[in-house]
């Protein structure tokens, strides 16, 4: 049955580029989740907080999906963890769209009442928990990090020091939790107290209609890359905890040993350490005299961003911390096998020296292993990419949508959990 959905994204828009300031992979999961959804037949009304007094108040980006720029605090970009003292604001502005002046459901002519609401990140679920007893609505919750999580890989980028503790609130209200992998769902139940009944896992997908295997040395061409050589690639936002810098390090120890190989680096300065970080990388790249050796490409479009994976014979992801992966599967889905930390949910999306390849730790010494032995063995290359693409095909958006669709008849057919 047909549902209407508030689905928040306070910090970042799903209209956003990935790859840069805020955005990433919850970016995509936002606007691809949403996008299933509609072709589903729910209505999907995503808000998100206005960072420009120029933005349309309303995107309608198809069918069933609209993007609802929200006024709080100054239109204008906001340092993340400045972000917690507007959230009042947000709230109350989401909750004004979502009612009439009075505060009653909205009428059939203004697309009728809300059945779900949906936070995505913990300031979402601030804002959702809220909204969940105004309007006595169900609601789902995605924190795609945790801060207890993040605490132990970098505790250098941690946000406010009572996230943890809201986090904590909102799981106990919340009447689903969206887990990405079993690897997250156990994580919410040790480190939060998560009940198993509240826990659903529901893996994100891959556009197949975009990322799919190709021409490499035609995707090279495209992209202005070196059609000679291995290439390595690193996709992400240019933080500590997503380890650019160990992607470096390990070519500038394949350079040393010989491989002429080529490192590129998209991706654009993230979080309070990202600028600092992307001139460690740039200082780096001058002491070791690798400017013929590293390229640097700001965020890209999805539909090209499919391109650079097809490009490069190897995907580094040298990750502290990854409730999921999307760039490991988005990779693997093109036919490029990836070599990942053995974090999170990286060993869930990766089968170990079947579809890619998990290191232990963060020593560029052993990436730089892994992508030797596998760019010499070009036999067990060649197996690993195809079993790589072949097990990609279980991740879709579509099973995403109709997992929620069942979880979404549940939710309003039952009782509502009560804060604890």
């Amino acid at each position: 049955m047909t549902k209407r959905i508030a689905i928040l994204s306070m910090h970042t828009s799903p209209l956003a580029q990935p790859g840069t300031g805020d955005g990433g992979g919850m970016n995509v999961y936002v606007r691809e989740l949403a996008a299933a959804l509609a072709r589903k037949g729910h209505r999907c009304d995503v808000f998100t907080r206005s960072t420009s007094a120029d933005l349309a108040r309303s995107v309608v980006l198809e069918p069933g999906f609209v993007v609802h720029h929200v006024a709080a605090g100054a239109e204008s970009p906001m340092a993340k963890e400045d972000l917690g003292a507007v959230v009042p604001e947000f709230t109350d502005r989401v909750l004004s769209q979502m009612t009439t002046a009075s505060g009653s459901p909205l009428s059939a002519a203004d697309g009728g009442p809300y059945d779900i609401v949906h936070g995505n990140y913990w300031l979402s679920g601030l804002a959702g928990h809220i909204i969940k007893h105004e309007l006595d609505l169900p609601l789902v919750s995605t924190f795609h990090t945790l801060d207890r999580v993040k605490a132990e890989a970098v505790p250098e980028e941690r946000d406010a020091p009572w996230r943890a503790e809201a986090e904590t609130t909102i799981i106990g209200c919340s009447d689903a939790v969206l887990a990405s992998c079993s690897v997250e769902a156990e994580q919410l139940m040790s480190l939060y107290g998560a009940r198993p009944e509240q826990v659903e896992i529901v893996a994100p997908g891959v556009d197949h209609a975009f990322f799919a295997p190709g021409n490499r040395a035609q995707a090279r061409r495209a992209l202005h890359l070196p059609d000679t050589g291995p290439l390595l690639l690193f996709v992400g936002r240019i933080q500590p905890l997503k380890g650019a810098n160990v992607a470096l390090e390990a070519l500038a120890l394949l350079r040393a040993q010989g491989q002429r190989a080529t490192l590129v680096i998209v991706g654009g300065p993230s979080g309070v350490h990202g600028e600092a970080t992307m001139a460690q990388l740039h200082e780096f790249v001058a002491q070791h005299h690798l400017e013929d050796a590293v390229i640097f490409r700001p965020p890209q479009p999805h539909e090209l961003l499919s391109s650079y994976y097809r490009a490069a014979d190897v995907t580094i992801c040298p990750s502290r911390s990854e409730s999921f992966g999307l760039v490991a599967l988005e990779s693997a889905t093109c036919g490029t096998p990836t070599i990942a930390s053995a974090v999170g949910g990286l060993t869930t999306v990766i089968q170990d020296g079947v579809t890619g390849v998990l290191v232990e730790g963060h020593d560029p010494g052993a990436f730089a292993f892994a992508a030797s032995k596998l760019l010499e063995d070009r036999h067990g290359y060649d197996t690993m990419a195809h079993a790589a693409v072949l097990d990609a095909r279980r991740y879709s958006w579509r099973a995403a949508a109709e997992r929620l669709d069942d979880l979404f008849e549940r939710l309003c057919s039952r009782q509502l959990v009560s804060c604890r």
